[in-house]
């Protein structure tokens, strides 16, 4: 930003460069509230850490080379490192941006999500002023009403009517069925056919022992 205030540029380009940064501060604010504070946001639900070496070799490495490579590339590129020469109201100017955007950023995270909005108590206005007056009634929506009623009334009377029903995706669920309720039969058939099967040798284990 420093950068940008001795810079030729233009204050539209200038206040769209201190604007975006109090967005980031003000979403990096939110995001730090609605993760680490309240209540059971404190804390994970999987204890995850840096503990594989494995991965923290090479993250080291890159971030020593990063380092440097960005400091030889600043050094290569840029012969003479500038001289910011700035007033204190400009120097104080990046502290105010990033106070006043956390604290935007915390007030609008303390706002409710049930508050009324005001557009839905004149919801008839708001409707016809923001639909381009009667040019949606005029154009789009009289043009493609009948085109989708049509569309409404083929889909129920084909895609969902009789010949989905007589078709091959109805008729591969009631084979399905139909499998269903005759393997449970033969289940309980050759239960109870097993079950006879042990009755019978009971029967004829009693005989032995009586006879």
């Amino acid at each position: 930003l420093e950068i940008v205030m001795i810079s030729n540029v233009n204050m539209f380009s200038f206040f769209l460069y201190f604007f975006s940064t109090g967005l980031t501060v003000c979403y990096s604010f939110r995001l730090v509230y609605y993760s680490m504070t309240g209540d059971l946001n404190c804390g994970s639900l999987n204890m995850l850490n840096d503990e594989g070496w494995i991965m923290l070799r090479g993250m080291m490495g890159l971030l020593i080379m990063s380092i440097i490579g960005g400091s030889m590339l600043n050094w290569l590129i840029f012969p003479v490192p500038p001289m910011i020469c700035l007033p204190l109201v400009m120097k104080m100017l990046t502290l105010f941006v990033c106070i006043v955007g956390g604290l935007f950023g915390y007030m609008i995270s303390l706002t409710k999500l049930y508050t009324l909005n005001k557009s839905l108590i004149f919801y008839g206005s708001t409707n016809f002023l923001g639909s381009m007056w009667f040019m949606p009634f005029m154009s789009t929506y009289g043009i493609i009403f009948y085109p989708l009623n049509l569309g409404q009334i083929v889909s129920k009377s084909f895609d969902q009517g009789w010949s989905e029903y007589f078709g091959g995706q109805h008729l591969y669920q009631k084979l399905v069925g139909y499998s269903q309720i005759l393997f449970m039969m033969h289940n309980n058939n050759l239960k109870i056919y097993l079950l006879l099967f042990v009755f019978w040798i009971l029967i004829l284990f009693n005989f032995l022992l009586f006879l």
